[in-house]
């Protein structure tokens, strides 16, 4: 197993560094910054910040209800290059 791009080496190869200074209070988990905590401390909280406009399902990551939201106005971002599906 191994990786074909470069950056993807380099990407991974930073989960093994250490020091990770910022610890999760409740679970001892520790990250390298302090926006990666806060992030995951919403598994604690059970905050959701981000809401759907159409069905009010909320989610703790943008991205998430970004892909989410698709359900509802179907779209489709991503098509085949080799025929027409999408």
């Amino acid at each position: 197993v191994g990786f074909s791009l470069h950056s993807a080496l380099l990407l991974h190869q930073k989960t093994h560094q250490r020091p990770r200074p910022y610890g999760c209070s409740d679970c001892g988990k520790a990250f390298r910054d302090g926006t990666t905590l806060r992030r995951h401390r919403m598994i604690h909280t059970g905050e959701k910040p981000y809401q759907c406009s159409y069905c009010q399902k909320s989610f703790r990551a943008s991205s998430t209800l970004i892909i989410h939201r698709r359900i509802h106005t179907g779209e489709k971002p991503y098509g085949c290059t080799h025929c027409p599906k999408t």
